[in-house]
């Protein structure tokens, strides 16, 4: 949030000198040839403000305090404590899902503008004045703040006067526009900036990593490189007018370089002073950002003077004097004060509030024959927002599209708990007789924003047991005739038909030793051309698990053959075939 053009911080003298102390700190800092802002110049020659109502915020009020003057210790970029662990002073706490967000963010830039050069720690400033980082991390494990954060109306009352764009979608109000959300954009801005960072399928401003990554896209439009001064401060300008807040965002920028660690959510140091204490009335239910609250001393009741006795007369008899009367109107009496409610602490959080994503372990895909069962079960790994597992959380395995296949007792649904090392596997899975392809889902029903972990699934022609000849009748043929009977064979597994069964056929002959090769003259199946085929292969059987074979014909050698027949997994079947003169 930004203050109206022309106002200035209403600050002390403590805070004055904190400030230049900060300022004098960045100075060093700065690259080569960038200067202060002073004089009512920009700083590194960045451009002027632009007009009132144009910046992503509105130029609405926004915090004022600036970082302690000790720094954190620095940390080694890179290092498995920057901005995860350790400690330090509390306004270098930032609650771990805000920081997520903005380290998110920032890896988001890098792949869609790696010219830009954001760092997170920038987005960290900016989130530090515009709402003490969602008011020190109050959002759900999703990063959604419980109750819009919502700056007052800019309905030209000392803020900018902007009419109302979104029809009251983002801020509730139809007349004028307000700033929304942790990076405070005001609904014109999110219209066109909004990002759906956290994959929930909407664009929420109240969202933390949504806001984020909206406000990384927004500093780096134009074609800023962000590790250019001017660019920095061109970019900063542009979401609020106030040489004020670049000084401010600059401070924080400058103190989160230096180091920082991650607190829980909830737990951060929120700012109390705010460039403008002017508010506006807010609707039941909203939830303003806080401003500095103004008390009206009760009047201390004038108490009532003694009378002062008159000197007596020699001689005379002392008049008694009269009691005091009292006062002919009470005092008021103070006011009572209403008694600040205080903060409840924030509720210790369940693995379940904590999952972020569901992580496929081993295989992404699983292949069985028909009739049999998946020789690898699903597995997922639950895990938060750093990646760490997170045991307890239910998952919900789910068989989806046209399939038999199934779970112990025919289900198609099974839940299962995370380990402590937080995987999740399914139960064993039949693949049923049905060929074809399916996916198994994961997923956790209670936190529907976790996008689900999708396994393919194919189940392909089924393995027999056994094979065996439908009817009795000899196979038998004249030389250069034909055989009357076509061979049929059915394929079962432990007795039950076999839908699918993959089969070959081939004529043998056996050789002088005894062995079995393949025919190269004697019965004989035809291509489309009406060639010879002694061997066929790509055979299937039905839906009850039985295949006629082709006609045999004869040629002019007489013997006695063989039809050897196999199935996939295995299962065979030989029949004779007679060749004999009239």
């Amino acid at each position: 949030m930004a203050a109206h053009i022309g106002r200035r911080l209403r600050k002390g003298a403590t805070t004055t000198a904190v400030a230049a102390a900060a300022v004098a700190a960045l100075s060093a800092s700065q690259a080569p040839g960038a200067t202060p802002i002073a004089g009512g110049q920009t700083a590194g020659g960045s451009t002027p403000p632009t007009p009132s109502g144009s910046t992503a915020t509105g130029d609405s009020p926004y915090y004022t305090d600036l970082p302690p003057l000790k720094s954190p210790n620095p940390l080694p970029p890179g290092s498995a404590a920057d901005g995860l662990l350790g400690t330090g002073p509390a306004e270098a706490g930032i609650p771990a899902t805000v920081l997520a967000a903005y380290k998110q963010a920032e890896q988001h830039l890098k792949t869609t503008r790696p010219g830009c050069n954001l760092p997170w720690q920038l987005l960290a400033g900016i989130g530090k004045v515009e709402s003490g980082q969602a008011r020190g991390g109050r959002v759900d494990a999703n990063g959604t703040t419980p109750s819009p954060i919502l700056g007052p109306v800019l309905n030209g009352n000392g803020f900018a006067n902007i009419t109302d764009t979104d029809n009251g979608a983002y801020d509730g109000d139809a007349r004028h526009d307000r700033a929304v959300g942790p990076m405070q954009f005001i609904p014109s801005t999110w219209a066109s900036w909004g990002q759906d960072a956290n994959g929930d399928g909407r664009k929420d401003p109240n969202n933390i990593f949504d806001a984020a990554q909206a406000a990384g896209m927004y500093l780096c439009a134009n074609n800023r490189d962000l590790a250019l001064k001017a660019d920095l401060d061109r970019a900063i300008l542009s979401y609020n007018q106030s040489r004020e807040y670049l000084r401010t965002v600059l401070s924080w920028f400058e103190f989160y370089k230096s180091g920082t660690h991650q607190v829980p959510d909830g737990s951060g140091v929120q700012p109390g002073d705010i460039s403008d204490p002017v508010t506006s009335p807010v609707q039941p239910g909203t939830d303003p950002v806080p401003s500095t609250p103004v008390t009206t001393p009760s009047p201390t009741p004038t108490p009532t003077p003694t009378p002062t006795p008159t000197p007596s007369t020699p001689g005379a008899k002392p008049t008694p004097s009269k009691p005091s009367q009292p006062p002919t109107s009470k005092p008021t009496p103070p006011k009572p004060q209403p008694t600040p409610t205080p903060t409840p602490p924030p509720k210790p959080t369940t693995p379940l509030d904590r999952l972020h994503r569901l992580v496929v372990t081993g295989a992404g895909t699983l292949t069985a024959p028909a009739g049999t069962e998946f020789p690898v079960r699903p597995v997922v790994t639950a895990r938060d927002a750093w990646g760490k597992a997170l045991g307890g959380v239910p998952v919900r395995f789910e068989v989806i599209g046209d399939t038999d296949a199934s779970f112990p007792g025919g289900g198609t649904v099974a839940t299962v708990t995370t380990g402590a090392d937080g995987t999740a596997t399914a139960p064993v899975l039949d693949a049923g007789d049905r060929t074809g392809q399916f996916t198994v889902r994961a997923a956790v029903p209670q936190r529907p924003a976790v996008g689900p972990a999708d396994f393919a699934a194919t189940v392909t022609s089924g393995q027999a047991d056994a094979l065996v000849r439908t009817g009795d009748a000899a196979l038998s043929a004249a030389p250069e005739g034909e055989f009357a009977e076509q061979v049929t064979v059915k394929a079962t597994r432990k007795g039950a038909p076999v839908a699918g069964a993959a089969l070959t056929a081939t004529v043998l002959v056996k050789a002088a030793d005894g062995s079995l090769r393949p025919a190269e003259e004697g019965p004989f199946f035809k291509d489309g051309r009406g060639e010879p085929l002694r061997a066929l292969a790509g055979l299937k059987t039905d839906a009850d698990g039985v295949l006629q074979l082709p006609k045999l014909y004869a040629d002019g050698r007489t013997g006695t053959f063989l039809l050897s027949l196999t199935a996939q997994g295995g299962a065979t079947l030989t029949v004779e075939l007679h060749v004999t003169a009239a």
